[in-house]
């Protein structure tokens, strides 16, 4: 007892720490929602921070009419989900090729897996195998090519080696062949991790937006994430409500505007991401340790 309550003060300090961290990146949301949902006069002022000053809501409206953002929206939707899906098919059908001693050169696939750790293809190159595929300006070019990671690889290969082989051989006795060991086995058995890596993946996908800008011409095809890099870098966010709604800007000011674009883009990931947050920290030891 006496050593519990030695730990107290050291629970303390450390839970004030990471309040005082939480609180330092939540900051900047709160402040966008200030800022968005403040009246002009004061954001031109510069005088909100984490409050909003004169309460309105206009600059949602004009958000929310606008078909370009919600067209980018379903794009963004429609390359995570089915990116994600195409990712784990991907990953784990070699993954277990990889866990099985059976599968004739597996070491060197392997090694080739583990050198993309330190060499990545280089964009030219990328580009050129994407053009030859006919996949540019399409939704393809999103989701192939980033569908297999080292990383992610190897963290469910390491997890199939896990799963006991005395249930392989159990299975192969009853007639079982390798896919169906991998469909009615490793599959099951591998739900913790596969839901681990359609996370990390699903997260990576949503905030991409570099593969856009290389593959895509078309505006109809373009993600979320490109709008809110085209407002930050290029300032669009005056130029995208007047194609929209003509004088309607003048309700807001671009601040205002990029403030509720930003978190209209982002608040879909941050909704669904404290709910999953469990399996990121599963992540980080998953198939470290084998019996």
């Amino acid at each position: 007892m006496i050593a519990h309550k030695s730990e107290r003060p050291f629970q303390w300090i450390n839970g004030m720490a990471f309040a005082l961290f939480s609180l330092s990146m939540i900051a900047p949301l709160i402040h966008l929602a200030a800022v968005s949902l403040s009246s002009t006069q004061y954001t031109e002022a510069k005088q909100v921070y984490f409050w909003p000053k004169g309460l309105q809501f206009d600059v949602y409206k004009t958000i929310f009419g606008m078909d370009q953002l919600w067209r980018s929206l379903g794009v963004s939707v429609t390359i995570t989900v089915f990116g994600t899906v195409i990712a784990l098919l991907f990953t784990s059908t070699l993954a277990y090729a990889l866990s099985r001693p059976i599968m004739a050169g597996r070491k060197i696939v392997l090694r080739a897996v583990v050198i993309t750790f330190v060499f990545s293809a280089p964009m030219i190159p990328s580009y050129l195998v994407v053009r030859a595929l006919h996949m540019e300006d399409t939704l393809w070019a999103l989701m192939v090519p980033g569908a297999l990671a080292a990383f992610n690889i190897i963290i469910m290969k390491t997890f199939f080696q896990g799963i006991s082989v005395e249930m392989y051989e159990a299975a192969k006795i009853d007639g079982c062949t390798e896919a169906g060991l991998f469909g009615k086995i490793a599959v099951p058995l591998s739900m913790p991790v596969f839901a681990t890596i359609a996370l990390f993946h699903s997260v990576s996908q949503w905030n991409s937006y570099f593969h856009a800008l290389i593959y895509i011409r078309s505006k109809e095809l373009l993600p979320v994430q490109v709008l809110l890099r085209n407002l930050v870098i290029s300032d669009e966010a005056s130029s995208m409500v007047d194609s929209n709604f003509g004088d309607a800007s003048i309700m807001s000011t671009p601040e205002m505007m990029k403030a509720g674009i930003i978190l209209f883009a982002t608040l879909p990931i941050i909704i669904v991401y404290p709910f999953l947050q469990k399996y990121f920290v599963k992540g980080a030891t998953l198939g470290a340790l084998k019996e």
